[in-house]
């Protein structure tokens, strides 16, 4: 009966799995399925250990991972998916809704920034970045170039936080409206500036920062305090900083 079932889930998951998003690793298992992702196959080469992770780390969701998840054979689950995560815990979700991403990002007013990533190079930044707005409550992220946001080194770096806000590629000339703050060395010390709502934030790729495209449409260039001789900061930590300065989202009461 376990291996039939197995068989089954496994043939699942190949069926499913084109179009899908790759949901590497527990975590991002379980911000997908708080945020409310549709789950369509879950496997885990050790049942028992996930779903005793998920009652010490997320017992609002431990009946359903149990449901959903299907143990299979470890040399199953090297074969399914590009690495195993170290929780042995692989899933496939349908991806969020490209319209829904943005009329969330277009909506005017917003109640929060839109992080843009103007032609980034690293998904794992970009994850990273995903990640932070999430946690920060953020409208949205915007990446500009060829790399894809929903790439799955970026599910995997983002925690599956991609289900928490919206995120999207867009060219530089389609970006949200709203006023554009441009993060650059030339521009003012954000610590001198209070950073508006419906602001977009934008950051430059991890080498040769903005873009003149992207520049052309700032509304302001804006610099983070750093000390001299001192070149740049990670794309994340720069992000961070910026959305600290903003404010990120109210304290529940």
């Amino acid at each position: 009966m376990v291996d039939d079932e197995a068989a089954q889930a496994v043939r699942h998951w190949r069926a499913t799995a084109p179009g899908a998003v790759l949901l590497d690793g527990f975590h991002a298992l379980k911000h997908a399925l708080r945020f409310g992702a549709e789950v369509r196959a879950a496997v885990t080469s050790d049942k028992a250990a996930a779903v005793e992770l998920a009652a010490g780390l997320a017992d609002d969701l431990t009946e359903v991972i149990a449901d959903l998840l299907v143990e299979v054979a470890a040399g199953t689950l090297r074969d399914l998916v590009p690495r195993v995560h170290p929780t042995r815990v692989a899933a496939l979700a349908v991806r969020r809704d490209r319209q829904r991403n943005l009329d969330e990002l277009c909506m005017r007013p917003r109640p929060a920034p839109v992080v843009v990533l103007d032609n980034p190079r690293n998904l794992g930044n970009v994850g990273a970045v995903v990640r932070l707005a999430a946690g920060f409550g953020a409208t949205g992220v915007v990446t500009t170039g060829d790399l894809d946001p929903w790439h799955p080194n970026a599910v995997r770096a983002g925690a599956g936080l991609h289900y928490a806000t919206a995120v999207e590629r867009l060219p530089v000339d389609a970006l949200p409206e709203g006023p554009l703050y441009a993060l650059d060395p030339e521009g003012a010390d954000i610590r001198a500036l209070t950073i508006p709502d419906d602001a977009l934030l934008a950051f430059g790729s991890e080498r040769h920062g903005i873009s003149p495209e992207l520049r052309k449409q700032a509304t302001r260039l804006v610099a983070l305090p750093m000390r001299p001789q001192v070149s740049s900061y990670n794309l994340a930590t720069s992000v961070a900083m910026a959305l600290f300065h903003w404010g990120g989202p109210p304290h529940p009461s």
